[in-house]
């Protein structure tokens, strides 16, 4: 199983799979069919009795730099809901198994927010976690106010929403938004690890877990991803984000007029 932007590895005496995100000139950038490759492969590995755990991965460099801005910048708030990119997500959050994120380098904007979809974080010291879009005009729409809220609490997911501020690995462990930090040259093998004593008991009990674990979380989240979906969308009807997504484009610092 491997497509353009996903390379899938099945590591069949450990039950598990690792997916990388294979976008590395784009810095794993998350356009739409980096993310339709990835719900595909994530559904089938779901209904492969051989695997039991998921890794999903980037490089060392970066694990994703966010969403790509180049596809969303020309976009009006119609284009945005007639395109309805999250209901991939929604595909993604369906999965039965367990998904691990193991991040090293940058994990930003949708990045991060497909972080807080999986079910647990493995990070590298250089990992780092924000989200940006305030700084392009928008707001996260993937779950980066509702996911982040219930990860790190209010205050902190209002100052990372808001001021866009990256945190540090250390940072992301002491707000209880990641599982562990290891050095770099371990990230992925500590993933692994995890993954492996997780493949390693009842596949049914673990399931039961997840959906449980995910309901008790999320009772009011949809609620809340749907509010998020639509705010995300109709910022894109405004000036400032046509500014701030061509002054991202362009290297140069937005000049947002608030209309």
């Amino acid at each position: 199983m491997e497509n353009q932007f996903i390379l899938t590895e099945i590591i069949a005496e450990d039950k598990i799979a690792i997916l990388r995100l294979n976008r590395p000139k784009e810095l794993n950038a998350l356009n739409l069919e980096l993310m339709s490759q990835l719900r595909d492969s994530l559904v089938a590995l779901d209904a492969n009795d051989e695997v039991r755990c998921m890794i999903i991965t980037g490089n060392e460099r970066v694990f994703a730099a966010g969403a790509d801005i180049k596809q969303m910048a020309g976009k009006g708030a119609i284009d945005m809901l007639k395109i309805d990119q999250f209901t991939t997500w929604d595909t993604i959050r369906r999965v039965k198994k367990p998904i691990i994120a193991a991040v090293s380098g940058y994990a930003l904007g949708g990045a991060c927010e497909l972080c807080m979809l999986c079910d647990m974080i493995v990070a590298s010291e250089t990992a780092q976690f924000g989200q940006p879009e305030i700084k392009i005009g928008v707001m996260p729409g993937a779950g980066g106010t509702q996911r982040l809220l219930r990860a790190v609490g209010k205050a902190r997911a209002m100052e990372m929403a808001m001021t866009g501020r990256f945190i540090t690995a250390t940072e992301a462990y002491d707000y209880g938004l990641i599982n562990k930090i290891v050095p770099v040259e371990l990230y992925l093998s500590e993933a692994m690890k995890m993954a492996k004593t997780i493949a390693d008991m009842s596949p049914l009990a673990i399931q039961a877990i997840k959906e449980s674990i995910n309901e008790a979380a999320e009772t009011f989240l949809q609620e809340g991803l749907r509010l998020e979906r639509k705010n995300f969308y109709m910022l894109f009807a405004t000036e400032d984000q046509k500014e701030g997504m061509s002054a991202f484009i362009e290297k140069r610092k937005p000049n947002f007029k608030g209309c």
